[in-house]
């Protein structure tokens, strides 16, 4: 068996939050022995995926090497996490390594679960236009395929939560239609979105505009409906009602799926899970209900806030504070208020941004109405944003809040 190997805090995962915490805990003490255990040779940024597949950014644009990621002076344990044992403060790698830690952070992300909806993988395969942004290799097939359409039937799908970028699925059907209206073959299409929320938004500020842009943009809206199957060959998509259970088959043309989404599966079978799988913490101090030297943030755990960046970077904050107050012998009591953010793109030069807590009462950074579609913040999405993430908030950098996603 290897040695086991020793670290101060060990954080598993190199997404947004587990490098974000890294970065923040080393500028604030560079002495302290950090290490992210992360299988991957790459760091995506997610939110650019909208983007791409609306024509307006390059795939390159949303990745870089880890590598170049991992903050300096963390250990990079290049592998994957498999099996903790946070009774004796160690966990195992996918290797078979032992890793013990005073203080571990858990940044595990989400998982796709392409599976859950049969059909749905070997359609994404066909080039029938079945498409989704929720994958680098995907992104890009969006736009070839907003291109190509020339009228029908298009469909946009939003599963059951949790799921990450809530407010992705409309985003890129807002693009579409006008994508298609610039084209002139909007008006030969049946644009339908079915979504298994019961409504377009669930902050009645942002809801209210939202609406007036589906009734501007004539999209025919299915709430409480979610994709439970695709047929290929017949290129049809089944939808089931979410509170009776009734299935329909609707034929598609175009088909952009927004897909379920699971925790991982090497934390569900954890004790740091839930009953539902998810890294059970307390909500506000982000501390594990249970192990009080665990912390957990992003998108595996089962705080109720929306699963976005913003998110991540503001829970990130209250991690890093009561975790450094903990290594001082005190008990830290930063409190994360669910503060999430969706910047709602509602056509080319048009966004929404929307910022909220967890009692879904907005929460906006800025001096302005932000429930209004702005060009403004359509740049603040397309330029700033990415601009920021890689320089600033990756590096720990940022001293001030601001609205990812």
């Amino acid at each position: 068996m290897a040695e086991t190997i020793s670290h101060k805090v060990v954080i598993v995962g190199a997404g947004t939050a587990g490098v974000a915490v890294a970065a923040h805990l080393k500028k604030m003490d560079e002495s302290l022995d950090v290490a992210i255990i992360e299988p991957r040779d790459v760091h995506y940024y997610q939110p650019g995926w909208t983007l791409v597949g609306g024509g307006e950014m390059k795939p390159k644009a949303t990745w870089r090497p880890m590598d170049k990621i991992i903050p300096p002076g963390v250990s990079w344990i290049h592998d994957g996490a498999a099996d903790f044992d946070p009774d004796n403060n160690r966990l195992t790698t996918t290797s078979g390594q032992q890793v013990s830690y005073e203080y571990l952070v858990v940044a595990a992300g989400i998982e796709i679960a392409w599976d859950a909806v049969p059909g749905l993988t070997e359609a994404l395969q066909k080039n029938i236009g079945v498409v989704s942004i929720y994958d680098y290799d995907l992104a890009p097939q969006v736009w070839e395929a907003i291109k190509g359409f020339s009228g029908g039937t298009a469909i946009f799908t939003q599963p059951k939560p949790p799921f990450k970028c809530p407010g992705a699925a409309q985003k890129i059907t807002y693009l579409a239609d006008d994508a298609w209206r610039k084209r002139n073959v909007r008006g030969q299409t049946k644009l339908r979105f079915f979504s298994a929320a019961p409504g377009i938004f669930p902050v009645k500020r942002y809801a209210t505009t939202l609406n007036e842009v589906l009734k501007r943009k004539a999209i025919e809206t299915h709430f409480q409906h979610h994709l439970v199957a695709v047929d290929s060959e017949k290129k049809e998509a089944t939808i089931e009602h979410v509170g009776t259970g009734d299935r329909q088959t609707h034929a598609f043309d175009f088909l952009h799926v927004t897909p379920p989404m699971r925790a991982p599966a090497f934390l569900k079978q954890s004790p740091l899970a839930d009953e539902a799988g998810w890294m059970d913490v307390d909500k506000y101090t982000l501390r594990h209900v249970k192990y009080k030297n665990v912390y957990g943030l992003g998108d595996c755990t089962n705080s109720p806030n929306s699963k976005t960046a913003a998110a991540a970077r503001s829970q990130t904050y209250v991690v890093v504070s009561n975790l450094l107050t903990d290594l001082g012998g005190g008990e830290g009591i930063a409190a994360y208020d669910g503060y999430a953010s969706c910047p709602l793109i509602t056509g080319y030069g048009k966004l929404v941004l929307a910022e909220f807590d967890y009692n879904l009462q907005p929460k906006e950074t800025f001096p302005i109405d932000q429930s209004k579609e702005r060009r403004s913040m359509y740049w603040f999405k397309k330029y700033f944003l990415p601009w920021y993430y890689w320089n600033v908030l990756l590096k720990g950098g940022d001293t001030q809040m601001w609205p990812l996603g």
